[in-house]
């Protein structure tokens, strides 16, 4: 009889911790609305850049029934703004975020801090200078081989045969994990032709001495390439680069750069919001770092079926 006393007694408390714990997280549920937000902070996010990947973002977001909040940003961002801006977010109720990190050891571990607190994805590239390495995932395009790819584009406009060509480079943070190994993977693809770099730049492309070739191995260097080259400042250099933007775009249609290669921006977002959901869901899932790809696009090929929806993603 005692038993069954006891028992009578232990099943009471149990159903009251369970109508206790069903009632905090429906007044959780009801404070923070329906869905999850996700705050997303990238270096000068109103940036045409970003126009496929915020794109690729938001229809994650729906897809996925999440609220998405883009920071508005300036130009560049530093390493304590950044910090700051993800505290500001988790301050404000965002339940994960998805950053583009400025690179850096001391970037990374603070990231890793904020990753203790919600869920933080990297996007494009990775905190830490060492590019095979990262303390947490990271969804980007593989670098390495864009570069490289466009150095294959090089060549084949010259047969193969680039022996005394001069070269300059022109890449907006020489010293990123990203930018390192997009100019690893040229270099290499280049290697034993008898290319000769020049120079290589990552502010202006202003008093550089001639060059045959310029390669812009990001968007706001191609950007910049094709602006010197309307205005004839790059004295008939041919500009090859890597874009994701209508400007990059307008300039290879205009015939100012020879090459466009373009990382998959749209799934580059998509995937970022998805594997942040799929954490969000399940507390236990562990989110995967991705790597991408990319297309080459050439100015007779600009407008074919293959690119339309490329085309269209950066447009947004």
């Amino acid at each position: 009889m005692k038993n069954s006393k006891k028992m009578f007694v232990i099943l009471e408390i149990s159903l009251a911790v369970l109508v206790l714990v069903l009632a905090i997280v429906m007044i959780r549920g009801q404070g923070r609305g329906d869905s999850h937000k996700v705050s997303v902070i990238l270096s000068d996010s109103d940036s045409g850049r970003w126009s496929a990947f915020r794109y690729g973002l938001k229809m994650a977001a729906e897809d996925q029934g999440l609220e998405m909040f883009v920071a508005s940003t300036g130009e560049e961002l530093t390493m304590e703004e950044e910090i700051r801006l993800i505290q500001e977010e988790i301050n404000n109720g965002a339940d994960a975020v998805i950053v583009q990190p400025v690179p850096g050891t001391e970037t990374e571990r603070k990231l890793k801090e904020a990753a203790k607190r919600i869920p933080v994805m990297l996007a494009e590239n990775m905190a830490s200078e060492d590019r095979e390495t990262s303390l947490l995932p990271v969804t980007q395009t593989d670098h390495y081989a864009m570069g490289r790819a466009l150095a294959q584009e090089v060549l084949k406009d010259y047969n193969g045969n680039v022996a005394g060509k001069t070269l300059g480079i022109v890449t907006q943070n020489e010293n990123s994990a990203d930018a390192i190994s997009r100019k690893n993977g040229f270099q290499d693809g280049l290697k034993g032709k008898g290319a000769r770099i020049s120079w290589s730049v990552s502010d202006s492309l202003e008093n550089q001495s001639k060059a045959d070739l310029v390669i812009a191995l990001d968007d706001a260097s191609l950007t910049m390439a094709g602006e010197c080259s309307a205005s004839n400042d790059l004295h008939g250099a041919l500009v090859y680069g890597i874009g994701n933007s209508t400007d990059a775009v307008y300039y290879l249609d205009t015939g100012i750069a020879a090459c466009l290669v373009v990382p998959d921006e749209f799934n580059t977002g998509y995937q970022c919001m998805t594997e942040v959901a799929e954490k969000l869901k399940h507390y236990f899932y562990k989110m995967e770092s991705q790597t991408l790809s990319f297309t080459v696009m050439r100015r007779e090929e600009l407008f074919s079926p293959e690119n339309q929806e490329i085309l269209y993603t950066i447009s947004q």
